[in-house]
């Protein structure tokens, strides 16, 4: 299953990382720290969200 979560990782956090970004960019945050900001959480929740997914894909 780490095999599989870790390939699922690769996908999910990009996504994830990927709306955070652009919704920090909707709401007027244009500076470098709220960008980051939005990045972080996106890869931090990319993590139980690509296990939860390999879980129920097993």
């Amino acid at each position: 299953m780490t095999r599989l979560m870790m390939t699922l990782f690769s996908m999910v956090a990009t996504t994830l990382m990927g709306i955070g970004v652009v919704a920090a960019l909707v709401t007027g945050y244009d500076t470098l720290q709220p960008i980051l900001i939005a990045a972080a959480i996106g890869f931090v929740l990319a993590i139980p969200a690509s296990w939860a997914i390999a879980r129920a894909l097993e």
